[in-house]
């Protein structure tokens, strides 16, 4: 009788146990994990066996090996006796280089695009919005392949380059042909001053806004501004004893000496994600402005604010909150779209190291497992990024 009634009070606390919500979901969690991780390893084995049947070894050891083949654009020192490991960082630094470029480009031209498309002039909103509807509908690799073939390819050559600015710049079919400035040891005092300047920029446009706030009465913030960019860099220069020697493109007959060149592949590339990205940044942008509420419009004119102290200091600070989740995943689309370089022979991280120097190391497992890893890590930080400045300007409860 007694064992009977054990055996009832057992059964009670094991029913009342899989009947507890919180028995339940830490079980179900480690349910899911233990699959995971038997899934992850059995992907491992399998990987293992079937490279072994190939009689293929794995590692990393390839990346000391010499690439043996050039690349047409590198930001660093790289030649055909470069290792893997350099084909590597090239590919990394060529990405970067598009990706954050396109950010910033596409950031400022969707914003404008957002504001002319709730602009009270009918010409300036139907023409955003033509742009915006056009250019979202039509698949990226298409616009890649116009940019490339049909505008840059096209140009002139470079007997009969197109000069942009006389003496300065050029474009022909080979590329974009700029100024190279040559700053010496001494510039980099001038350097130090401009970023004393932005940051000191920052604190001095956030007291303005509070002294604005507080007194009403405006400071000449971008006046001032300017000024210090202008005037303490330039008495850097002088007391330093900075220089700066320009080397400029210059015209032979067969390419251009001097300068910097930017390829055809990466106007192109960079010119397709920033017009692609700016489409769908500008409806963001719009949709963030009209989630403000008008009474907040009508409010700041009451106080006698004008038309673009409305904007910045009222509207756009609220549409804000609005606007950074999905333009988060905007900036995590154009880095991962500069993988598309492939298509026009960019020399990124996808073309360069997960095609050719996979191609000739045989590499698959590894090469494929670092390009992966590299797109992780450019997107996570992107994400931690505008995570935190999300909840810098998220509303707090009192």
């Amino acid at each position: 009788m007694a064992k009977s009634q054990e055996q009832l009070q057992q059964s009670r606390s094991l029913s009342s146990l899989i009947y507890d919500p919180k028995f339940r979901s830490y079980a179900f969690q480690i349910l899911l994990l233990l699959v995971l991780v038997g899934f992850g390893w059995w992907i491992v084995q399998n990987t293992i066996v079937n490279l072994q049947a190939q009689n293929k070894t794995t590692g990393f050891d390839f990346l000391g090996v010499t690439s043996g083949f050039d690349i047409g654009f590198s930001l660093i020192e790289y030649s055909r006796s470069s290792t893997y490991l350099d084909v590597f960082i090239v590919g990394i630094l060529n990405t970067l280089l598009v990706a954050i470029t396109g950010i910033v480009l596409a950031t400022m031209l969707g914003f404008v695009l957002g504001v002319a498309r709730l602009s009270s002039n009918w010409i300036i909103a139907r023409l955003a919005t033509i742009y915006i509807e056009v250019i979202r509908n039509i698949p990226l690799l298409l616009q890649l392949f116009f940019w490339y073939f049909a505008v840059l390819k096209s140009m002139p050559s470079v007997r009969d380059s197109l000069e942009i600015i006389s003496g300065a710049v050029f474009l022909n079919n080979r590329g974009l042909y700029f100024p190279d400035p040559n700053p010496n040891a001494a510039f980099l005092w001038v350097q130090i001053a401009v970023v004393l300047v932005l940051i000191s920029g920052f604190f001095l446009q956030r007291w303005s806004v509070r002294r604005l706030e507080k007194t009403g009465e405006r400071f000449p913030y971008i006046p001032v501004f300017i000024g210090l960019l202008i005037v303490v860099p330039a008495i850097a220069w002088v007391v330093s004893g900075a220089g700066l020697d320009v080397s400029y493109p210059e015209r032979n007959r067969f390419n251009f000496q001097g300068g910097i060149q930017l390829p055809p592949e990466f106007v192109a590339l960079l010119f397709g994600l920033v017009i692609y990205t700016a489409a769908f940044i500008a409806e963001i942008v719009r949709a963030g402005i009209v989630s403000v509420s008008r009474g907040q419009t009508e409010a700041a004119q009451s106080l006698g604010l004008k038309d673009n102290d409305r904007l910045n200091l009222v509207v756009i600070p609220q549409a804000m909150r609005v606007i950074v989740p999905p333009l988060t995943s905007q900036y995590l689309n154009l880095t991962k779209n500069s993988s598309l370089a492939v298509a026009i022979g960019y020399p990124d991280i996808v073309n360069v190291f997960m095609g050719t120097a996979l191609n000739q190391s045989g590499k698959a497992v590894e090469v494929i497992f670092m390009t992966m890893s590299v797109y992780l890590t450019l997107s996570l930080l992107t994400s931690i990024i505008m995570n935190w400045y999300n909840a810098r300007i998220a509303l707090t409860e009192r």
